[in-house]
């Protein structure tokens, strides 16, 4: 018979969560995501309106994520020499502005692709701060014991504005325009700002300013390459950026051109595949407290190139919807741990530096895959370019099973 601490506890679901900070973080988060990706859905589909052009479509995930391999790396820095509450207040104010910017560029009628374009490469920059930051404030929200589970629930509240957020923004695309969506985008952040500024927190002791930026760069990136599994970790979130999400910004132009379908058709895709991922950010909280995270990482690292190629054959939205959730489980399956394992591995000091550079690889891997699925699909079709990105990704993952077997064993 399992120990307590072995089973499957649906009261440690949301153990994460007996934090007020914590509470705090959450609330205010899940209200922005959801308005964020309602900016998200409706600028993919804003974008294909005025342009038609799957290559566009890359040119915007690309300028997107470029600042990631740009500035993560300083983000990460950042996140370790500075008062990360204080950075993430900064950060999500000019997300409110950029997002209020957009949304009177469309109401006033004079928005153009370039802008659009312009404005992802400056939300893409203020993410490429705050990705590291949000992944190490993690730890001044609750106690070590509940890193895991509070990783998981990080997850689920993303992904539950997956959900919300891309099915809402499609509606409201559908019935009174874009603009709105933009405008409620910046709404939201209200609701995160006052968060944040409630919450105390006993920072830990930013790391001291003593040597040159680029000795401390050098010191995150030897602890990261020094340890095989955490550099294998950080890459297999490459290749899940790069093949995976990269084929994902071809989206709007699968909803519109192959299942013949508008806004809304895009917002229950993008939702679906939030479905999925919320099901499995669950799931991984409520076993947090169990040692098989390397085993869960494996099933999703081997099922999310399956479940791409099947998409790719499916012209019916609630199979194409099903396929969603299934990339969902998988991605979160393999993300989430990554995450956790690499958080438990890695000293407090170097623990900004460390997020930063696997923000780095897995956002840096987006743009390259969104850029190339965009020409892709122009040369070969979306449906082709889609199964060749799920047979490279399958690959790897073959030869990760049989080269990688340690990962297994990780807990």
């Amino acid at each position: 018979m399992p120990s307590a601490s072995s089973s499957l506890s649906f009261s440690r679901t949301f153990s994460a969560l007996r934090h007020r900070n914590y509470r705090l973080w959450f609330a205010g988060q899940i209200v922005m995501l959801v308005g964020a990706w309602m900016q998200s859905t409706a600028q993919g589909y804003l974008i294909y309106e005025l342009t038609g052009s799957t290559v566009y479509l890359g040119v915007v995930s690309f300028a997107a994520g470029i600042p990631s391999w740009l500035f993560t790396l300083y983000g990460g820095l950042v996140a370790d020499r500075f008062s990360r509450r204080n950075l993430l207040i900064l950060t999500q104010s000019i997300n409110m502005v950029l997002a209020l910017i957009l949304a009177a560029l469309v109401f006033t009628q004079v928005v153009q692709p370039w802008m659009i374009v312009g404005l992802a490469f400056l939300l893409g920059t203020t993410g490429a701060f705050e990705g590291p930051v949000r992944q190490s404030f993690l730890t001044e929200l609750v106690d070590r014991e509940d890193i895991p589970n509070g990783i998981a629930l990080n997850s689920s509240m993303f992904n539950l504005g997956t959900v919300i957020g891309p099915a809402a923004g499609g509606l409201v695309y559908a019935a009174v325009g874009p603009g709105w969506c933009f405008l409620i985008n910046g709404i939201t952040f209200i609701a995160s700002l006052t968060s944040l500024a409630l919450i105390r927190v006993h920072a830990i002791a930013p790391v001291s300013g003593n040597g040159s930026t680029k000795s401390q760069l050098i010191e995150g990136l030897r602890f990261a390459w020094q340890h095989p599994q955490i550099r294998y970790l950080i890459i297999s979130m490459g290749m899940l950026g790069t093949f995976v999400f990269g084929c994902l910004s071809l989206l709007p132009a699968w909803a519109r051109d192959v299942l013949q379908g508008d806004s809304t058709t895009f917002g229950l895709l993008n939702s679906a595949r939030g479905l999925g991922s919320l099901i499995a950010a669950l799931i991984v909280a409520s076993i947090s407290h169990m040692e098989i995270r390397g085993r869960i990482w494996f099933g999703g690292i081997l099922t999310a190139p399956i479940f791409l190629m099947l998409f790719a054959t499916f012209r019916w939205l609630p199979l194409a919807m099903l396929m969603l959730v299934g990339i969902g489980l998988a991605v979160i399956s393999q993300g989430n741990n990554s995450n956790a394992l690499i958080q438990l591995n890695v000293p407090d000091h170097l623990r900004g530096r460390v997020m930063g550079i696997f923000m780095l690889v897995f956002n840096g891997g987006l743009p390259i895959g969104s850029l190339a699925a965009g020409v892709a699909a122009e040369a070969i079709g979306a449906s082709a370019t889609i199964s060749l990105a799920g047979g490279v990704l399958l690959i790897f993952a073959i030869y990760t099973w049989f080269g990688q077997p340690e990962i297994r064993k990780m807990g």
